[in-house]
């Protein structure tokens, strides 16, 4: 295997000893397992910008500082050098967000360094010592969708009381480990005192944790997680270690919150109505049957 350009440097420095393979090709990175000593370790490689294909949705963007003037104004005025800088605005956003969530105790990659668009990290691996599943990838018991369930749900309260959201949370985004799930990929990572959609970003997460591990235990389909987290956190009362019921409760004298959860509950429904028709649509198309006509006889 060709060594990618961007892994050269670390090779001639000694940070790394060798690259073994390549793990994941995507259009943001490439990610390849490299060894150092008697480690193992994940080189999330960054493409350049003409490479790249970031979904540069203004939903995520919102809230996230840029702290140099002539960089604000490139971003607002679109240029190429502003595309640029909004790209790499991704890319720091998620190497920043797995430094804050790892110092915060939420289950995460650790990260070794990142340097010249390489991020270096733990290598997740099972108890085998292969490089860990996903998910989506993995059939469940009941007891242990709950297990992992309130797993998670305790990595999405502390990162939340860490300031942040994952912002596309799933069973593609969660690895499992010897010792259960770990949260990978941050690139959405929202800001929750500074985005206009946290609340919808964050029950939207949570609701993909219920709907996913709710097909092996599904008690959880009748859980509130998203709503019960957020109503403490806009209430000022979250913590790392809050108790947590799975039950959301209105509170009366708050109308902003409960304005908001009804929007949030007409975005879910309309959701619901969508992917009611495209289930149907495929029915159909699945149903459709060729019978041959007199003419074809």
């Amino acid at each position: 295997m060709k060594t990618p350009n961007r892994l050269l440097p670390l090779l001639d420095d000694g940070l790394i000893d060798e690259v073994l393979y390549e793990l994941k090709s995507g259009k943001e990175a490439d990610v390849y397992v490299v060894q150092r000593g008697n480690e193992r370790f994940c080189a999330k490689v960054f493409k350049e910008a003409r490479q790249r294909s970031f979904k540069q949705d203004v939903m995520y963007q919102e809230g996230r500082k840029v702290r140099n003037s002539r960089r604000a104004r490139a971003l607002s005025k679109r240029s190429k050098f502003g595309q640029k800088e909004q790209e790499q605005l991704w890319v720091s956003a998620e190497v920043d967000a797995l430094y804050t969530l790892s110092a915060a105790g939420v289950r995460v990659p650790q990260p070794e360094m990142f340097i010249d668009g390489v991020l270096l990290m733990e290598l997740v691996t099972d108890a085998e010592g292969r490089v860990a599943p996903r998910l989506d990838n993995v059939e469940l018991d009941e007891a242990t969708a709950l297990k992992y369930h309130e797993r998670l749900i305790r990595e999405v309260v502390r990162m939340l009381s860490a300031g942040l959201i994952h912002g596309d949370l799933s069973e593609f985004n969660i690895l499992i480990a010897e010792e259960g799930p770990v949260i990978i990929d941050l690139p959405q990572a929202v800001n929750a005192a500074a985005n206009n959609s946290a609340a919808m970003i964050l029950i939207r997460d949570v609701d993909r944790l219920r709907h996913h591990l709710g097909r092996y235990a599904p008690d959880l389909l009748d859980t509130e997680y998203g709503k019960e987290i957020w109503a403490l956190y806009a209430g000022g009362q979250l913590k790392p270690d809050s108790e947590l019921t799975g039950r959301y409760e209105p509170v009366q004298d708050d109308v902003n919150l409960e304005h908001l959860m009804a929007i949030i509950d007409a975005a879910r429904e309309e959701e619901r109505e969508r992917r009611a028709r495209m289930n149907a649509d495929e029915s159909d198309e699945a149903q459709k049957v060729w019978t041959p006509g007199v003419g074809d006889q």
